[in-house]
């Protein structure tokens, strides 16, 4: 829904205020391989917790794939909202209307963070697993999905269709991304699909899909493209325009702002045509009822708020935007400089490791996030996971990454350990993980 202001205020303070941080600056890349500090500062980067030795150490956190810890330039964005937080939209009173504008606002700014259409819906959920049901909510026709996909882009479109019949048609990644997407190709090309929907990056192993190529596919067979870029889009940047995507979606708390809120970003004539997602105040922009509800006539919104319905999440919103605005300050260049120095110190530390294996899906990937999936001969995940916390202050995550179909496909039924990271991290955590997983393959061999 569109705001209108019907007083002026005072224009709310840009999302992206910087926060001061010890070098190197935000603009600065990082050069020197053998110390590498963090990119930017992050809520809780001294947090200290107990190990087994008895020692308090500083918390090594190596989850970022699981959730980023919120940038402390967002964090403080969202603090100075709280003093003008009011009801938004509909509201005459002041504060009502510059929340409002926030609320509105951080909707361009995210348009702009994915260089979204001018006409694309941005649509407000509570998270990439809710945005994609969404998708699927408002999508007619059969959906072709890899199945190396996380469960928020599997599960969603497994539902039956209206009709009762199943709508997903599943392709198993081949050895190759080429052979993959030549799969995905003969998929399209042998019947009808609605929506090709496929992740941006691997949350199990890193590994970046060329989507710019696989948007030319689908839309080469009549097609649309929906991608997941929950795991891409604080380490790259994406283009909806430059890339040909026709629906994105991610969530804030992959993008260094805090959890509960994510988006659906795309074109507006599947969304508009679909029901509400959820009936209720704000989606409604008439309703009647008779004495026994049986003649009840509603009229729905169009836009983004036909799928918005009750009171939304402002600060989700707000912080979301807010770290579009620090990641376009920091700049994608020196984020993927500084991921590809740690990426490869942890790389070559983990090569030196007898017992650990390193997970991949594609024999010709060259292109992974920060995230590096792993196995620990002779100990299972949780133990691995377990030792790490205890005896080091790591946080690493261990199990199948609601990935099941591609870590049984990959040989780990039992799952893997994970170790991810960002612009929190530097070489001091990557080099502690390698010593805990030396430490703990040497314990293991005797």
């Amino acid at each position: 829904m569109t705001a209108v202001l019907s007083v002026p205020f005072n224009t709310p303070a840009p999302f992206n205020t910087p926060v001061p941080f010890n070098t190197p600056a935000p603009h600065t890349p990082v050069v020197d391989t053998e110390t590498i500090p963090p990119l930017a500062q992050v809520v809780g980067a001294d947090e200290c917790v107990p190990c087994s030795t008895g020692e308090t150490v500083r918390y090594a956190n190596l989850d970022y794939a699981a959730s980023a810890p919120a940038l402390a330039a967002v964090a403080q964005t969202v603090t100075s909202s709280l003093s003008q937080y009011a009801s938004v939209h509909r509201g005459a009173g002041h504060l009502s209307q510059v929340t409002t504008a926030r609320y509105e606002q951080a909707r361009e700014v995210i348009r702009g963070f994915v260089r979204a259409r001018a006409d694309d819906a941005v649509v407000f959920t509570r998270g990439t697993t809710d945005a994609i049901n969404l998708a699927a909510h408002a999508t007619r026709g059969d959906v072709v999905v890899l199945d190396i996909e996380h469960h928020a882009n599997l599960l969603p479109w497994c539902a039956p269709d209206r009709d009762g019949s199943s709508r997903v048609r599943v392709v198993g990644a081949c050895a190759t991304i080429d052979d993959t997407l030549a799969a995905l190709e003969a998929e399209l090309a042998a019947a009808p699909a609605a929506l090709l929907a496929v992740t941006a990056a691997s949350n199990v192993t890193g590994e970046v899909l060329p989507i710019g190529r696989l948007a030319s596919i689908a839309h080469r067979n009549g097609a649309r493209i929906l991608i997941d870029a929950a795991q891409l889009v604080a380490h790259r940047r994406v283009s909806m325009v430059g890339h040909g995507i026709d629906y994105l979606v991610f969530s804030g708390h992959k993008l260094y702002a805090p959890f509960g809120a994510g988006v659906l970003i795309g074109r507006p004539d599947w969304l508009d045509a679909a029901e509400p997602y959820l009936a209720g105040g704000g989606a409604s922009a008439s309703v009647s009822v008779g004495a026994t509800g049986g003649d009840t006539a509603i009229e729905w919104h169009a836009g983004p708020a036909r799928h918005e319905a009750g009171s939304p999440n402002v600060l989700g919103a707000v912080s979301i935007a807010a770290a579009c605005d620090a990641l376009d300050a920091i700049g994608f260049e020196h984020i993927g400089l500084h991921e590809e120095l740690l990426r490869a110190r942890l790389d070559d530390g983990l090569a030196t490791i007898d017992g650990v294996t390193e997970l991949r899906i594609f024999e010709d990937s060259t292109d992974r996030v920060g995230i590096a999936g792993f196995d620990v001969d002779g100990c299972t995940p949780r133990a691995a996971a377990v030792f790490l916390s205890e005896s080091a202050g790591i946080g690493v995550r261990d199990g199948k990454f609601c990935a099941h179909p591609l870590l049984n496909r990959l040989g780990y039924p039992d799952g893997a350990v994970r170790a991810s990271f960002g612009l929190g991290t530097g070489s001091g955590d990557i080099d502690r993980l390698v010593g805990a997983l030396a430490r703990l393959t040497t314990r293991a061999r005797t």
